[in-house]
């Protein structure tokens, strides 16, 4: 479903130049669900934002079933960290839901909405607008806005960094329903490695900067994941305690020559 080829990208300030990722390379499967995670500054934003074609690599590509990514495709949708900054305070929910449909075929945007939101749990909220809910809810409104898109990739940006803990925990396994309802991939990049392990099929660690992927771990956790019994599973605790280790490894990495 997605490539990550050779991805590099490096700024530019002046003489300056810093290099944020460096030739990475893995593929997402259709259907998988893949978390990203690596040491603070690793360039996950940066790594994301290249995958959606909002930004432009210095080197490598994305492919999004073979074809070259250079500007955002119809296929793929993003959810933010920021929800206050992604949502419209002067539209309804509704309408916030209903914003991007414009752009694409979709026949009945009413319908696309009603469904996306009853899948996030808003039935009823249509009317409200986004200072009127909480952190959580506004969050719920930004993934139902990118499930009405339809999209095939969903990429998912530290979506719920900026909820407590037990909204989180609400979140994550929202996500893993609409993954089913909606048979859509998913990439998520995350700084929480018990959200990274819990919620995905595999999970990509990167080193510091300028970073490379330093190893790719299967999650053979049993589905349905359940908050309370699969984190107080032995495998999950042993997966987790190797993601940290790995990232730990990768943050004492030597800079690049």
């Amino acid at each position: 479903m997605l490539e990550v080829v050779g991805l590099s990208k490096s700024y530019r300030s002046g003489a300056k130049v810093t290099h944020a990722i460096e030739r990475l390379d893995f593929a997402v499967e259709e259907h998988e669900f893949v978390g990203i995670v690596g040491p603070s500054g690793a360039g996950k934003t940066t790594l994301l934002k290249c995958i959606a074609g909002l930004l432009e690599p210095t080197s490598g590509q994305t492919l999004l079933r073979g074809a070259v990514v250079t500007a955002p495709p119809p296929e793929l949708a993003v959810v933010f960290q920021d929800y206050s900054r992604s949502l419209f305070p002067w539209l309804t929910v509704r309408r916030n839901v209903e914003l991007p449909l414009r752009h694409k075929g979709v026949a009945d945007k009413g319908a696309a909405a009603s469904e996306a939101l009853a899948a996030v749990g808003l039935a009823g909220f249509e009317s409200h607008y986004p200072w009127q809910l909480s952190g959580g809810m506004q969050q719920r409104v930004a993934i139902a806005r990118a499930l009405a898109y339809q999209p095939k990739v969903l990429l998912m940006d530290e979506p719920f960094a900026s909820v407590d803990a037990q909204t989180r925990a609400e979140l994550e396994d929202l996500v893993l329903r609409v993954r089913e309802q909606f048979g859509v991939t998913i990439v998520l990049v995350t700084h929480d490695i018990d959200e990274a392990v819990y919620m995905s099929d595999r999970v990509v660690v990167l080193s510091r900067p300028p970073s490379t992927v330093r190893e790719i771990l299967p999650v053979e956790l049993p589905l349905p994941r359940d908050q309370i019994e699969t984190k107080a599973l032995p495998a999950f605790a042993s997966l987790r305690a190797r993601v940290y280790e790995e990232i730990m490894q990768g943050q004492a990495k030597a800079p690049a020559a």
